[in-house]
């Protein structure tokens, strides 16, 4: 067989999304930061992403994490997360699928009953505790980037629905989060196609109509993910929310940043405060659960510390390769499968 590239990676999932790790047969990008170096693969290197996430190897479901050196002494290791249509600061589920692949296959050393992994993201550090027994993970925490409640009740007009109101916060992305029980949207399998389809229009409409900036880095903007919030159940109950990733699929998990977003905006309500914590559920009942750990500042706004816990399980071990005479080296996309605007980037 004569290959052109061959890449290793494990695969894995958290609460059900998927967030393969690339282990090796990919170099680290340059840069000084982690930011950096996420920028220079995104502009240099970006067949990487589209070779393993398009068809005919990969599928619009799939998110893939790149470890790398880290760019800061108070981190053990760099991480790059690349999703279907973008490169992101940050990713809860992905954070949780790293941590736990790296432990689990001996990338970095696992001590039981806890390990403490420091993240350099493009997003900035963050701490993980994994809990370790008898070999596995069974669950990671991490204390996530600053997140923070920049717009609430931003109106937006939205093909097919109208005038609608968004809360925009940042959870390590920017999330537009909409009242599902408003639009009478039912938070169920069943509904999986309209709700995708709808928060693909929603996102392309608040990221036209939205000027949205991390205050602290204007490189972060615009609306990312939109995120469907059934009613606030309370402090220390289950609430059920579903995020619709671009170009326009759900996300399986309930989404670590998603979930630091719903604390912001829950916070910055009046409805949540420093201590307490809620489990967000997915369409798929998997669970995270958020902790408001302490508030901060970002740019001058006020902010939180949040953190977030779930568990990540791998699926396998894959070696892709790529075949000089392959039609197809950096694959393709269908709009059948890949969302409602086939869309390969923001």
């Amino acid at each position: 067989m004569r290959l052109k590239r061959s890449i290793s990676v494990v695969g894995c999932h958290a609460g059900g999304e998927v967030g393969d790790v690339i282990v090796g047969g990919v170099l680290p990008p340059a840069g000084g930061t982690m930011f950096e170096k996420m920028r220079t693969m995104e502009r240099d290197h970006d067949h990487v992403r589209r070779l393993l996430l398009c068809e005919p190897r990969g599928s619009v479901i799939r998110h893939l994490n790149l470890i790398v050196p880290s760019t800061r002494r108070d981190c053990d290791v760099g991480l790059i997360v690349m999703e279907p249509t973008e490169y992101v600061p940050m990713s809860g589920s992905n954070t949780i699928c790293a941590v736990t692949v790296m432990l689990e296959t001996g990338i970095l050393p696992m001590e039981e009953p806890g390990t403490t992994v420091r993240l350099d993201m493009p997003g900035g550090p963050v701490q993980a505790v994994a809990s370790c027994r008898d070999g596995r993970c069974e669950w990671v925490e991490f204390e996530n980037v600053p997140s923070f409640a920049h717009s609430l009740d931003a109106r937006i007009d939205v093909e097919g629905l109208g005038s609608i109101l968004v809360d925009v916060a940042y959870g390590g992305m920017f999330f537009a989060i909409v009242d599902a029980d408003a639009l009478g949207l039912k938070l169920v399998p069943e509904e999986a196609r309209r709700i995708s389809d709808l928060g693909e229009r929603i996102r392309l409409a608040a990221r036209e109509q939205l000027d949205i900036a991390h205050p602290e880095n204007p490189d972060i903007r615009g609306v990312s993910i939109v995120q469907f919030a059934s009613r606030f159940n309370g402090v220390g109950q289950v609430t059920l929310n579903n995020c619709v990733v671009a170009p326009g699929r759900l996300d399986r998990s309930p989404t670590g940043t998603g979930t630091s977003a719903r604390l912001a905006v829950l916070e910055a309500r009046g409805q949540m405060k420093v201590g307490d914590s809620m489990v967000h559920a997915s369409i798929l009942g998997s669970e995270f659960r958020g902790k408001i750990v302490r508030r901060t500042q970002v740019g001058g706004r006020p902010a939180i510390v949040p953190s977030i816990r779930g568990s990540a399980w791998i699926t396998g071990f894959h070696t892709y390769v790529v075949d000089p005479a392959d039609p197809w080296p950096e694959g393709y996309a269908m709009t059948d499968t890949w969302g409602i605007s086939g869309a390969l980037t923001q």
